[in-house]
């Protein structure tokens, strides 16, 4: 099973028609791909990786050096799919699934160490959706001691997903715990193309002196269980980053051949990782915590486009720290000479709480170059983001204030803390964000056209339209009790304050609201 001519990789078609390819197809036929049918987040982003990898060896190899002049060419003309394909073939015996010292993204010394030699592992154990051990998932109710088969080249892609996804924690093998997949707890962030072509150039990092260095994983020496115990090394570049083998997997072939469904695997503490704040991963952004930035994820009850101000350039370095495969992107369009259009921007990942996986999610957004170049304009969409939460709470403490006047013992600090999580987890707070959510992208257009004054008027009418649909949801969850409409009287001209300087900077009737305008 040679990676490089089994149709493994699920691609969508420019006509919308779903197929799997091999790595050589894959690359010959990029231009007619629109993107990767991978439906996992994590599974497609990991699949993204590797192939971002493979091109950047391959053009390290020949031609040696490129500018971003020379990714401009190659977006007109296509990839220099020849020297794909050399590169490929230079590797080929490295792209076996199923190989005595070196298959594919494993540990082949797995299968002579003590500790592995006969103690087997569910494939569940490597597939982020899918129950084992003590971790739960509740659409999947696999058995560790029974195991259904799989197909090994899907469990193929539910390994790359593992690799980079995986959280620390124990392990058991090898070392009593090990360190996180590179992007762990990451929505990570992946600017796109209109074919796979596109997307992948779009991506693909540049060339620098410490490429030389930097080298995947199936171009490495194949890991022996002493590398496996070893200290956690830093990464030498994205090459490497893309492909750790942060935990040790051997696939257990069904049937000599390799090509019967699989039932198990063999596993163990990787190559750990150890991160260096100096150099983040590419596709990581950072976002203003509490005391310092922290990698942007998927919060709870939190839609992910309430943080897009960390996709977008920090003069000051304190309110964000966008992901470098974004300056890349902006890079390519500039020697394309486009700075009048929208990037469309993938964000996908996983977010876990220590060892137990929470979430996961896959959004699609479009945002315009001038805010992904310009700081006066990244600076206006991050104060609107900041003035949609800053108005959120001032809107959240009146209408918590308003229930506790509805519950027993209403001047209680208890009671109000109460009231503010009921508020929190109620309707008020998606009656808010859906009506600035559904604005967003008309907003954004008229950002990146450098309406400035127009879209921030603008803002302020889409928040004004929010708190009304808020507030009056808040309303109906209150009632028509006695108490209820005495506390609706009582805080209304609290209410009537929030508004005011909205209306205020929304007085401007200049242009056509983005609703009006919109077909």
């Amino acid at each position: 099973m040679n990676l490089l001519d089994v149709a493994w990789i699920p691609v969508r078609l420019r006509g919308g028609h779903v197929i799997d390819v091999g790595l050589l197809e894959f690359f010959s036929r990029a231009h007619d791909i629109e993107g990767l049918a991978e439906t996992s987040p994590p599974n497609l982003i990991a699949l993204h990786r590797l192939l971002l990898a493979i091109v950047h060896r391959a053009l390290c190899l020949n031609p040696g050096h490129w500018t971003d002049a020379d990714r401009a060419r190659w977006w007109r003309e296509g990839l220099p799919v020849a020297l794909i394909h050399a590169y490929l073939e230079t590797w080929r015996d490295r792209f076996w699934l199923f190989h005595p010292t070196h298959p594919f993204m494993q540990v082949a010394a797995l299968a002579q160490a003590e500790e592995t030699r006969d103690k087997l592992k569910p494939w569940t154990q490597v597939a982020l959706a899918s129950a084992n051990g003590n971790a739960p998932v509740v659409f999947d109710h696999a058995l560790d001691g029974q195991p259904a088969h799989i197909d090994p080249l899907v469990l193929l892609r539910q390994l790359l997903g593992f690799l980079q996804f995986t959280p620390g924690g124990l392990v058991k093998v090898f070392r009593s715990a090990d360190k996180a997949g590179p992007l762990v707890n990451t929505a990570a962030v992946l600017p796109q193309g209109r074919t796979l072509h596109e997307t992948l150039l779009m991506g693909l990092h540049p060339h620098s002196a410490s490429s030389v260095r930097d080298l995947p994983s199936w171009e490495r020496t194949p890991p022996d269980i002493a590398a496996l115990t070893v200290d956690p090394l830093p990464a030498t570049g994205p090459c490497d980053r893309y492909s750790r083998l942060s935990r040790a997997v051997l696939l257990v072939a069904a049937d000599e051949a390799g090509v019967q469904p699989l039932r198990w695997v063999r596993f163990g503490a990787g190559v750990a990782l150890m991160e260096d704040d100096a150099a983040p991963d590419p596709m990581s952004s950072y976002r203003a915590g509490s005391t310092h930035l922290v990698r942007l994820n998927f919060a709870e009850g939190k839609a992910a486009w309430r943080d897009l101000g960390a996709l977008l350039p920090d003069a000051t370095g304190t309110a964000a720290q966008p992901a470098a495969v974004l300056s890349w992107a902006v890079n390519l369009l500039m020697a394309l000479d486009v700075d009048d259009c929208d990037v469309p921007v993938l964000l996908a990942g996983l977010t876990s709480d220590q060892a137990k996986l929470v979430r996961w999610r896959c959004e699609h957004f479009r945002l315009p170059v001038a805010a992904l170049s310009r700081a006066d304009m990244a600076q206006l969409v991050r104060e609107a983001l900041t003035l949609a939460e800053s108005t959120y709470k001032e809107l959240r403490q009146v209408v918590a204030q308003m229930l506790a006047r509805t519950l027993p013992d209403p001047a209680s600090k208890e009671t109000y803390e109460r009231a503010r999580d009921m508020v929190s987890r109620g309707p008020v707070t998606n009656a808010y964000f859906t009506v600035a959510e559904r604005a967003l992208p008309q907003w954004l257009v008229r950002v990146g056209r450098s309406e400035i004054d127009e879209a921030s008027a603008e803002w302020n009418r889409v928040l004004l339209r929010a708190c009304q649909n808020a507030w009056q949801t808040s309303l109906a969850q209150l009632g028509t009790s006695t108490a209820a409409l005495r506390a609706q009287a009582q805080l209304h001209h609290r209410y009537q304050q929030l508004l005011k300087p909205l209306r205020d900077l929304a007085a401007e009737p200049a242009t056509p609201s983005i609703e009006e305008s919109t077909p």
